[in-house]
């Protein structure tokens, strides 16, 4: 069946006349369902595998003034030190993840007490990677 359509593209109309191929010559592309006789093949047993190791979620190990890595990654800068005073919102970690970059900000104010981390280590999702007191 044919159908006839007006379309218009930048201002200009064009007079198309579409195809309807769903109807015709469909079926001989598909055999018809019920068809096709497949062989039975014998039930394998299907191993069963030990239950896959939880996902390390965020602050699991880590303490009250602790800043973890929200996802794996190799550290690519530390913007921070020891004894150095924090605010909220500030810059403290640098992660590179599939060639990009997550910024690690501090969740609360205070003084950098440890940093366990330095630039190139590997780090995982939830590892600290330092301390606020």
């Amino acid at each position: 069946m044919e159908k006839k359509f007006r379309i218009t593209v930048e201002g200009k109309q064009y007079i198309v006349a579409v195809e309807d191929l769903s109807t015709e010559g469909a079926q001989s592309l598909y055999p018809e369902p019920g068809s096709m006789s497949v062989a039975p093949q014998p039930a394998a047993p299907v191993p069963t595998a030990p239950p896959p190791a939880a996902a390390p979620t965020p602050g699991a190990s880590a303490g009250p003034g602790d800043e973890v890595a929200p996802l794996g990654g190799v550290v690519q800068t530390v913007h921070v030190s020891v004894g150095q005073a924090v605010s909220e919102g500030d810059k403290l970690v640098s992660l590179e993840a599939m060639k990009m970059v997550t910024h690690v900000v501090a969740r609360h104010g205070g003084k950098v007490t440890h940093v366990a981390v330095k630039p190139g280590d590997p780090v995982d999702a939830g590892q600290v990677l330092l301390t606020i007191g």
